[in-house]
């Protein structure tokens, strides 16, 4: 049952890029994040109201910053930028991402798995972006990678303060934080560049209005308060295979809804670049659980050969 809600959120996460393109196309980024963020942060936080303590405020702005308003407004400019498939299966190069920021700042050798696993998604990926094959934005291709730096980084303060917060807080006011950001700098540019929202709100029609209500309350309420609620009642495993709905969302939304479609060895490198991430992931969780318990094994005959040698002497 943890798999499957889990996997609804990331499924609700996947259909982010299409549903934008189809429903709220050419809406600016920014305003289509403030729109995401801040109202799904006030509605929650209206069913539980909660005050962050004053020595908490400077980690959650951080966080709101990051994982929020720096997140939020990238992924729109993926989301008008590339198409739906190619930024769903470009989300799954996280692990490297991950991988590298954890050996460069925690000092974290990646094992031999992590390595290979890490290379074979950057072959994979070169081939599928290859720009003699699939014209790609190149805007779309650094927010793509800006956004997974934001979600590294962001996790790693998310994971920290689970020690230090109860989730429910963690969730509603990083949203809050983060959507109030971008609805400041939304109005700012909104002033000096008025035509793109003024086309958007003046031409309000209920398609685009069923496209906001579908990431509110579905890709943020709901995706959002499931992630957090389950991230301490799920094994890493069980969270590889859930985030795989994630892409799966991205092709299928992204060929039902705009009609992307893509030639057969292009779907084929999009798959294979599923399965090296899972399949990554499973055999490090593998490889780490079975030298712990060899570990363990060890400790254990070492702590019964010990009273027997004292007792023989």
């Amino acid at each position: 049952m943890n798999v499957i809600l889990a996997m609804v959120a990331a499924f609700f996460w996947g259909t982010t890029y299409a549903v934008t393109q189809y429903t709220l196309s050419g809406w600016p980024p920014l305003l289509l994040g403030a729109l995401r963020a801040l109202p799904a942060g006030l509605l929650l936080i209206a069913f539980k109201p909660n005050l962050p303590k004053p020595k908490e405020w400077p980690v959650l702005i951080r966080l709101g910053c990051i994982n929020i308003a720096l997140f939020f407004g990238l992924l729109f400019i993926m989301a008008q930028t590339l198409p739906s498939a190619i930024s769903g299966v470009g989300m799954v190069s996280l692990p490297v991402f991950a991988m590298f920021y954890y050996w460069l700042v925690h000092k974290n050798t990646p094992t031999k798995v992590q390595l290979i696993s890490g290379a074979t998604l950057i072959t994979l990926a070169w081939l599928l972006f290859d720009p003699l094959h699939l014209k790609l934005n190149p805007v779309g291709l650094v927010a793509m990678l800006c956004a997974l730096g934001c979600i590294v980084i962001g996790s790693n303060i998310t994971k920290s303060l689970g020690l230090k917060m109860h989730w429910w807080p963690v969730l509603c006011w990083q949203l809050i934080i983060g959507g109030s950001i971008l609805t400041v700098i939304a109005i700012m540019h909104a002033l000096s560049s008025p035509a793109q929202y003024l086309t958007a709100l003046q031409n309000i029609s209920p398609l685009n209005i069923g496209g906001l209500i579908w990431l509110i309350v579905l890709n943020t309420m709901l995706a959002y308060t499931l992630y957090v609620w389950m991230l301490s009642r799920m094994t890493v495993v069980e969270f590889t295979f859930a985030g795989i709905s994630n892409p799966i969302a991205g092709i299928l939304m992204g060929l039902l809804l705009v009609g992307e479609k893509f030639s057969s060895t292009q779907y084929l490198l999009m798959g294979l670049i599923i399965l090296t991430s899972l399949s990554g992931s499973l055999l490090s969780t593998y490889f780490a659980k079975k030298q712990a318990n060899k570990q363990t094994n060890k400790t254990i005959i070492n702590n019964e050969i010990k009273p027997t040698a004292t007792k023989s002497i």
